[in-house]
């Protein structure tokens, strides 16, 4: 499909770079009126790594153009996918824990014998960086074959300092080893570990002045995450690690409102949080600080569907106030282990009542916005960073409608043609 040094040019002398024509472009660009800013025909010109212009096939020369052209031959051109919420750095897994579940023990069972988020703790704490980057890339490579080009990566299963970094440290290296964007969150106020069993103040603090600090110092984080809940912290010890973040220049970002409403959405919103995520327990008041704050509104199917959960979020109510709404994998070993942001695109559809278009843009332009990225990747515009993705596709609903088939053409990242992984196994996630 793609010819290298042509001499194919377009009608803009002097400029040198990639050209796609004949495309289906569905931009997402909403300054497009058509649904998924469709754009029949057209070409996407790619100068270094980003998008340089776009408009209608019938405008290249091809007698003016000197770079590679990729003929999409009708195909669909979409941006590249964004999963804004996952943990996919961890050790082991909890499958023993799933079949006890379908056995019929409860969750308090399983944890009093030694299960839970504490058993991926442990689990995690047990491997070294490189054993961490090990068992992650299965999953990243899965998200990646999809057309997954931007992954957010929280830590949340060191609970300790040197853990903790060690998490986010091994999330940094994954881009030296695929063609993905990484972002990093510190979501150290995941779970109460067991050294602060009693006295989970003082773990906040912990996390506020020594933990933080020598995150931001390293570069190893580009917001944070807290678990708002009684089975987790206070919106009190939340708000403490809104403040210090803030202090720090960090982008804020929550766990809200999945299990009960304790007003964790409005309080992140407060603070210009990028996105809250779960929500089904969201309520009017948290939906007006959303959409003042421009705060998106993060939806995790894939845990409603593990956790066999009947409360939905608030769709409808959020589609009336207008806050956008992404679609995330939250993939983990816990409550979520899909990595298959496809698969949370149809589960948000059939589960949700959100429509393809909802979906696509999800995991688009509204998942870009829920890492403080809406400036950089989310769409096909020029200014925006080349991340684009080719399909043998009829028609964007079927990205969202099917589920397994491969109709991944071509990726493209940073402006370069990207092979496409080939699925890999992991003998260390057997742990």
């Amino acid at each position: 499909m793609m010819q290298s040094n042509n001499n194919i040019q377009t009608s803009r002398p002097g400029i040198h770079g990639r050209l796609i024509i004949n495309a289906r472009v569905a931009s997402l660009d909403p300054t497009h009126t058509q649904p998924y800013g469709m754009l029949d025909d057209h070409a996407v010109l790619i100068g270094d790594d980003k998008i340089m212009w776009v408009g209608p096939s019938s405008e290249v020369n091809p007698t003016q153009f000197e770079g590679d052209l990729i003929d999409a031959a009708g195909r669909l051109v979409t941006p590249g996918l964004i999963d804004s919420h996952t943990h996919l750095i961890y050790g082991g897994n909890r499958a023993q824990e799933f079949e006890a579940r379908q056995q019929g023990q409860s969750y308090e069972q399983i944890a009093r014998a030694g299960g839970g988020i504490l058993s991926t703790v442990r689990a995690t704490r047990e491997l070294d960086q490189s054993g961490l980057i090990e068992q992650a890339l299965p999953r990243l490579t899965a998200l990646c074959r999809e057309g997954v080009t931007t992954v957010e990566i929280k830590s949340g299963y060191g609970l300790t300092l040197d853990d903790e970094l060690k998490m986010l440290r091994a999330a940094r290296q994954l881009e030296q080893r695929l063609p993905v964007r990484i972002r990093t969150t510190l979501l150290a106020a995941h779970a109460v570990p067991p050294e602060y069993r009693d006295n989970a103040d003082s773990y906040i603090e912990m996390i506020c002045q020594e933990l933080m600090p020598k995150v931001v110092e390293e570069g190893l984080a580009d917001a944070v995450d807290v678990f708002c809940e009684s089975i987790a912290f206070s919106p009190a010890q939340c708000r403490r690690v809104f403040e210090a973040a803030q202090q720090h220049g960090l982008g804020i970002k929550g766990h809200t409102e999945q299990l009960s409403n304790l007003g964790g959405s409005a309080l992140a919103a407060e603070f210009g949080a990028w996105s809250v995520d779960h929500l089904e327990y969201l309520d009017e008041q948290g939906i007006k600080a959303m959409r003042a704050a421009g705060t998106v509104a993060c939806l995790l199917p894939g845990a409603f569907y593990f956790l066999k959960e009947t409360q939905m979020p608030p769709i409808e109510a959020l589609r009336q106030a207008g806050v956008p709404m992404a679609l995330a994998s939250d993939c983990n070993p816990g409550s979520s282990p899909l990595a298959s942001l496809r698969l949370m695109m149809n589960q948000g559809c059939v589960l949700f009542g959100l429509t393809p278009e909802e979906a696509l843009t999800g995991v688009t332009r509204h998942a870009a916005k829920a890492l403080g990225l809406s400036r950089q990747v989310g769409m096909i515009r020029p200014g925006q960073q080349a991340d684009l993705l080719l399909w043998d596709l009829d028609h964007p609903a079927q990205l969202a409608y099917e589920f397994g088939p491969e109709r991944l053409a071509l990726r493209i990242f940073n402006g370069q043609p990207a092979p496409i992984p080939p699925a890999q196994n992991s003998l260390a996630s057997h742990g």
